[in-house]
């Protein structure tokens, strides 16, 4: 169903994408990578939660900075 709803739009999609975007949101959301790696993606270790969260990009980190100092 999700390789078929991306067909729709023209992009190779499939359901770990899914899994990955809505760990992503709930991190630059403000969830705690705690909750993230033990309920939402039921991860044993958090080292590999942190493999996928870990990549931030310069112009979201001065984002973040701005917003928790600006």
């Amino acid at each position: 169903m999700v390789k078929d709803a991306g067909n729709l739009v023209g992009i190779n999609l499939r359901p770990h994408d899914l899994r990955r975007h809505a760990a992503t949101f709930a991190s630059r959301s403000g969830t705690p990578i705690e909750i993230i790696s033990k309920v939402i993606l039921r991860h044993a270790d958090l080292s590999t939660t942190q493999r996928y969260l870990g990549k931030v990009n310069d112009s979201e980190a001065i984002r973040w900075i701005e917003k928790l100092y600006g």
